[in-house]
């Protein structure tokens, strides 16, 4: 592998395995509130958020972190404008105190915030204006969960990048040049001492949130129902420690996580079956952090397809990841490697997301099962085959017909998902 691809593929990872304290989006939203309250330089008398559906989607029923418990889309925009640390990026929520949380509870109660629904814009997309005495500011988020495009102040424009924004938040990366087959051999060749503190941070802290879900009582309890029902076998342990980091995440955990493209749940989900099987297997650490380069890359290759938020469960994608690396620390070779992503993308590909909760824990421990599935299948060289439904002729080709119907197919899905959601249309009158 060449030294320029070597670089990318590096500052790929290190981009992508970033802490964040609890779900992206209402953080994404307390960040941009927090942001605009300190542009704006008073403390507002009105917040106005405008957002996408997506973000609307995400939020609306999921607990915002260091909330006490609270959801929302005006605790998270209030918490952060009250007293989110806008330096602190997708940890802007750490610093909360007990007074923060009465004080944005007692401000969202009197209506501070109001929040509408923006049309044509980046399904992630976030505007916050803050307001007091005739003075105004704003913050616009585009495209990726920290990612500023605009800021304004009483009609003086600050920054504008609207128009070059683009899908991704650095010019010095390009994830268009992932391909499976370059992911493993940067896995082969890629020196410890470059990924030591990227991959041990995501090991550590991944599996202090999943051990915490198993601990207490979080959301549905996924995680802990399946380790009671069906036993401690690998594969229990694998859908049971992802599960769980979700159920605690959910239901506003206050532990950080490290992310996989832009999502804490799929940072969970790409890590923890392989940190469950390495345990099983016994595996060297430099081959667990192989693993966990092959897991995370190819589900950011996955991602770039699909794109950061649509009406695709990113659970899909993150656990066909965690089977390829599986798969990876298994021996597999490459052909197997591609066989086990395959396998995962003909069975659960097309899971919908219908927002940030509870059940997406459910979905993670139904998606890992599926990889794992995969996994037993390609190593015995057994797979669904090129024109079975979204199958094609190799790994790559399938990889981008499944991001097609990620990003385009199911635009419309994601629109009447929200139209649902918000109770704009009547679903009796369909059936």
């Amino acid at each position: 592998m060449d030294s320029e691809l070597y670089k990318n593929y590096l500052d790929i990872l290190k981009q992508e395995l970033v802490p964040a304290l609890g779900c992206t989006e209402p953080i994404a939203i307390a960040c941009a509130a927090a942001k605009a309250r300190r542009l704006l330089g008073s403390f507002p008398e009105s917040l106005e958020m405008k957002l996408s559906g997506n973000i609307i989607k995400n939020v609306k029923g999921v607990t915002v972190p260091n909330s006490g418990g609270l959801k929302g889309i005006d605790i998270a925009a209030v918490l952060g404008m009250v007293g989110g640390n806008a330096d602190k990026a997708l940890e802007v929520l750490e610093e909360i105190t007990p007074e923060h949380i009465a004080r944005a509870k007692e401000l969202a109660s009197r209506g501070i915030c109001t929040y509408s629904l923006a049309e044509n814009v980046p399904n992630l997309y976030i505007s916050a204006k803050a307001v007091c005495g005739g003075h105004y500011a704003e913050v616009v988020i585009a495209h990726q969960h920290t990612n500023i495009i605009k800021m304004e102040k009483d009609g003086e424009v600050l920054l504008d990048r609207t128009q070059e924004a683009e899908e991704k938040t650095d010019d010095t990366v390009d994830r268009s040049r992932l391909t499976v087959k370059d992911i493993l051999d940067f896995a082969d060749q890629v020196r410890m001492e470059d990924i030591e503190e990227i991959i041990s941070r995501q090991i550590r802290l991944n599996t202090a949130i999943s051990q915490e879900g198993l601990d207490n009582n979080y959301g549905a309890q996924i995680g802990k129902t399946l380790m009671h029902v069906w036993g401690k076998s690998a594969t229990t342990r694998a859908c049971a420690r992802a599960a769980a980091g979700s159920d605690a995440r959910m239901g506003g955990c206050s532990m950080p996580v490290v992310i996989n493209s832009g999502s804490g749940n799929q940072g969970i989900t790409v890590s923890l079956p392989v940190i469950v099987y390495a345990e099983e297997w016994e595996v060297s650490r430099d081959k667990l952090y192989r693993s966990l380069v092959v897991s995370n890359l190819i589900a950011v290759h996955q991602k770039y397809y699909i794109g950061s938020l649509s009406a695709y469960c990113g659970a899909v994608s993150a656990a066909c990841g965690a089977g390829a690396g599986i798969t990876y620390m298994y021996g597999g070779t490459y052909e197997q490697v591609s066989l086990t992503i395959i396998n995962t993308l003909g069975n659960v590909g097309g899971i919908v997301c219908d927002g940030a909760k509870p059940s997406c824990a459910a979905k993670i421990a139904s998606s890992v099962d599926a990889a794992l599935m995969a996994f037993h299948l390609s190593i015995q060289n057994k797979s669904f085959l090129p024109g079975e439904g979204l199958i094609k002729g190799d790994v790559e080709e399938t990889i981008k017909s499944m991001g097609y119907i990620g990003r385009v197919g199911m635009k419309t899905t994601d629109t009447e998902i929200l139209n649902v959601m918000i109770d704009r249309v009547n679903v009796d009158q369909y059936c």
